[in-house]
């Protein structure tokens, strides 16, 4: 391991184009049973075992694997249907803390007209009275679709280190209840979650409220390697029956240079039952920490994505959203935005073309404090345009120990946004 180690802060050293001895390239070879990269070389490429260690952490760990399957939840019940209202006050009377307030931001493109319509669009609303969005809009032609890393609870809890976060914010028990209460209160059509350890409870309880939903684990969670784990984490989709028909659905788990990775994708392919209309959702999780080499790895992981997509997608408009651990200035957003399908993001969108300044806000311990942009929700900008995203709450609201909190259950932000068809604009 300290070996493994050793070669990974060279290797970062030469994927940063930085000047290395030649005792330290015989070092490399060494460690790494491998040559040195030809500094001409346009990218580095990790040795086989370092890339197996960058991409599968967990296998490299001398804890053993704790296969835990997904029953901490088994006490809680939820009715076939609740209504809205009655499953926001089951939620609330879990808490002991009132949640953090947001607001909606009308885009320009549909800021109300002098008939009270926005551009058009009769069906949408924005409470700004209360702060929280109205009813979900019933037209087949927009989409409310919400994004959110919801926080593994094993990760979380034992892994993640917050610094001013209160053991008791981070217990599970109350914690679910703020995660569907988030869910719920913005009335999405789709909802895109990654770091998901409690697929059962969330399917039971947005199942109440007319979603359908599936999950695709990690193939090695670093969940499975904590005690008292509720099984691995991964990426979930859920979408409103009573507007979508699934069509079909497919998952992958992202490559690097033809290695497997830890980091996985899911797609769904949707049909909006009142028009006939199709859509392709797709959600992700990169992989995380910084560094010119992790840099390059999620740029690889974003192609192999993209070629999924391509390939599952069949030419439908595509609303790909994640957690991507790349700030807009890294490659992977570059290739993303730049792809020939040409999405867009819809919050640089909201924003004059420039993202908002944070999607998590966090302090841990030896790390200090985070506050960057690496969630987004992209689009297809020929088929869709964005009507309307969910805004981020002020430092001041959130509070000085920053999220996870009493008032807040993730430390990501969730991302909602509201996107209608071009061609049915103003109908």
């Amino acid at each position: 391991m300290a070996q493994l180690r050793e070669a990974l802060a060279l290797a970062e050293q030469l994927a940063a184009g930085a000047v290395v001895s030649p005792a330290s390239k015989r070092r490399f070879q060494r460690l790494t049973h491998q040559p040195a990269p030809d500094p001409a070389a346009p990218t580095f490429v990790p040795p086989k075992q370092l890339l197996l260690y960058l991409v599968r952490m967990g296998s490299f760990t001398s804890a053993p694997k704790i296969l835990n399957q997904d029953l901490q939840d088994n006490e809680v019940h939820f009715p076939e249907r609740l209504s809205r209202d009655q499953l926001l006050e089951r939620c609330r009377r879990e808490q002991r803390h009132l949640p953090v307030k947001r607001a909606f931001r009308p885009c320009n493109n549909a800021l109300t007209a002098a008939n009270g319509h926005q551009d058009g669009v009769r069906v949408l609303r924005w409470n700004v009275v209360s702060r929280r969005c109205g009813d979900a809009t019933n037209s087949p032609h927009h989409l409310r679709v919400l994004q959110w890393n919801i926080l593994s609870q094993a990760l979380g809890e034992m892994n993640d280190n917050f610094a001013c976060c209160p053991d008791e914010a981070l217990q599970w028990p109350a914690r679910r209840y703020q995660i569907v209460e988030e869910i719920i209160e913005y009335c999405p059509d789709i909802i895109c979650l990654q770091e998901v350890d409690h697929f059962k409870f969330l399917s039971g309880a947005l199942a109440s409220q007319g979603y359908s939903g599936m999950f695709f684990p990690k193939p090695d969670s670093p969940c499975l390697y904590i005690q008292g784990n509720n099984g691995p984490d991964g990426c979930a989709i859920f979408f409103r029956t009573d507007k979508f028909d699934l069509l079909n659905n497919d998952s992958r788990v992202l490559e690097v240079w033809s290695v497997q990775s830890n980091q996985v994708a899911l797609l769904i392919n949707l049909r909006i039952k009142e028009t006939g209309r199709e859509v392709c959702v797709a959600t992700t999780h990169l992989k995380a920490r910084n560094g010119a080499l992790l840099s390059t790895l999620r740029e690889e992981q974003g192609k192999d994505l993209l070629r999924f997509l391509e390939e599952r997608r069949d030419g439908r408009p595509l609303v790909l959203c994640g957690d991507f651990n790349a700030e807009p200035t890294e490659p992977v957003y570059r290739s993303i935005t730049a792809h020939p399908s040409e999405l867009g993001s819809a919050y640089a969108e909201a924003h004059h073309g420039r993202e908002p300044p944070y999607t998590t806000w966090k302090v841990r311990e030896g790390e200090g404090e985070v506050c960057h942009t690496i969630d987004y929700v992209f689009f297809s900008q020929r088929e869709f345009a964005v009507d309307a995203v969910l805004d981020f709450p002020t430092g001041e609201e959130i509070g000085l120990g920053r999220i996870p909190s009493f008032i807040y259950p993730s430390d990501h932000f969730s991302l909602v946004c509201d996107l209608s068809f071009r061609d049915q604009r103003g109908l």
